[in-house]
């Protein structure tokens, strides 16, 4: 009688002899044919991509502290930090194709999103008919660094009217949603001033964000059900029906509608702050200086500046507009400026805050300890543009401008995403404003500069 060991007090397998059949296994020849071969090697490529793929959109394990909770953390929780591979060599075999116009994406895994519709699970998607590469086409090589990668996506095009936009020279990453809550959690607060234009760039990030094609952009958990038919899809920045409507702070979404975001809670903060005249009113101004702490925080604040045709291209006013915002946020966060010692206590207000003015003027001209700013110049104009406007706000001015801006921002340490290259060949709904396909790019553009700024740094 064949004998079995019991293990523990668990029962034991019943005393019998084993099939017969598994005494005498019989192997069966397996013949290998072309189909065969052909059928392993589209399984094994297809296990790879999934492998990659869930590499990349794997949601982000952020560790940083919850927003405004008070609970001790350690340097290492709290210390932001980029993908390994912005901060590493990466070395990799590239495809070259002869005669090729573009060369094909590298094949590494931090690639697979740009290659595939990150916005095939998205709401609305099939009604809206978007997909992300309909917006944009990846290619190689990709960017190496933050300037060639502002360069790039300022000077590419498109191959038709409204055709995928393409950087010039090397290419921009374009993000899944969980990459894209990864890249905002590295910042304590991402704020964003300006008017409509700049505006419509937080609504695209709020689509990404709460992977929403229809109502992403809006204030959908309290439309009428006129406003769901008049604010849907493209509709969302229509600045005529809808501006009312626009998302203007992520921390609203997560107040109203917080199953709607993808991001994990309390880990991202977007926030516009509208200013659209110059001299900028003092409610604007303290509205402003409420955001930003006035001691260094866990986390690198990450500010975005922009407008379209409220000063009708007037460079010097935009120029004392950007100026003010500047010295307001020098005077307010004073470990924003790599200027000198703060004032004496014994001092004045008066005297204090003159040489608070004096720190800020400072630090105009040189670059900042670490303060990322970049400056977004409007649209190109579109075929809707009135006629009594194209002179002062047509294409040759706003060219011009872009160029100027650039070059002034520049000296005062910003730097400068021209929009004009990306939305000349864009649809507008009235000669001024891009629909959503244009908006959710140069959202893209604004994630990309937001990916490669060296938070390790701060």
């Amino acid at each position: 009688m064949a004998h079995f060991e019991k293990h523990g007090s668990g029962p034991s397998t019943p005393g019998r002899s084993p099939p017969q059949w598994t005494l005498t296994p019989k192997i069966t020849s397996w013949n290998l044919t072309p189909r065969k071969a052909g059928v392993c090697i589209l399984v094994t490529a297809f296990l790879y991509t999934l492998n990659a793929y869930m590499i990349v959109t794997r949601p982000a394990q952020v560790s940083f502290h919850q927003c405004g909770s008070n609970s001790p953390v350690s340097d290492a929780q709290t210390q932001p930090q980029r993908p390994a591979y912005l901060t590493e060599a990466v070395a990799y075999n590239a495809s070259i194709v002869a005669n090729a116009a573009f060369q094909p994406p590298e094949a590494l895994p931090h690639r697979y999103p740009d290659m595939v519709d990150t916005f095939a699970s998205y709401k609305y998607r099939n009604t809206c008919n978007i997909s992300s590469l309909d917006l944009h086409s990846p290619f190689a090589p990709l960017c190496p660094d933050r300037q060639s990668m502002l360069k790039a996506m300022a000077s590419g095009g498109r191959i038709g009217q409204d055709a995928p936009y393409m950087p010039r020279g090397c290419d921009m990453r374009w993000f899944s949603t969980e990459e894209i809550c990864e890249i905002l959690s590295r910042f304590e607060k991402v704020v964003i001033l300006g008017d409509s234009m700049m505006r419509h760039v937080v609504g695209s990030i709020n689509v990404l964000i709460r992977k929403d094609l229809g109502y992403g952009a809006v204030t959908d958990w309290n439309f009428s059900p006129e406003e769901r038919q008049d604010c849907f899809c493209n509709y969302q920045f229509n600045v005529k029906a809808c501006s009312v409507q626009g998302i203007f702070k992520t921390s609203d979404v997560a107040k109203n509608d917080p199953e709607s975001l993808a991001c994990p809670a309390n880990t991202i903060d977007v926030i516009i702050e509208q200013m659209i005249r110059f001299p900028i009113p003092n409610d604007e101004l303290d509205r402003f200086r409420a955001l930003l702490p006035a001691k260094k925080p866990t986390r690198p604040y990450a500010f975005v500046f922009g407008h379209g045709l409220w000063n009708d291209l007037d460079l010097q006013a935009t120029l004392d507009w950007l100026d003010t915002i500047l010295d307001a946020s020098v005077q307010q966060a004073p470990w924003l400026s790599s200027a000198s010692t703060p004032p004496p206590v014994h001092r004045s207000r008066a005297k204090a805050r003159a040489a608070a003015q004096a720190a800020a003027k400072r630090e105009r001209k040189h670059p900042a300890s670490f303060w990322p700013r970049l400056f977004l110049t409007p649209n190109a104009a579109g075929k809707e543009k009135p006629d009594e406007w194209v002179v002062s706000q047509g294409n040759k001015a706003l060219m011009i401008f872009e160029e100027a801006v650039g070059v002034e921002v520049r000296r005062k340490g910003v730097e400068h995403l021209g929009t004009w290259n990306m939305t000349i060949q864009s649809n507008k709904f009235d000669g001024v404003h891009v629909d959503l396909r244009g908006n959710l790019v140069k959202a893209m553009m604004v994630m990309n500069w937001l990916n490669m700024i060296e938070v390790e740094k701060f």
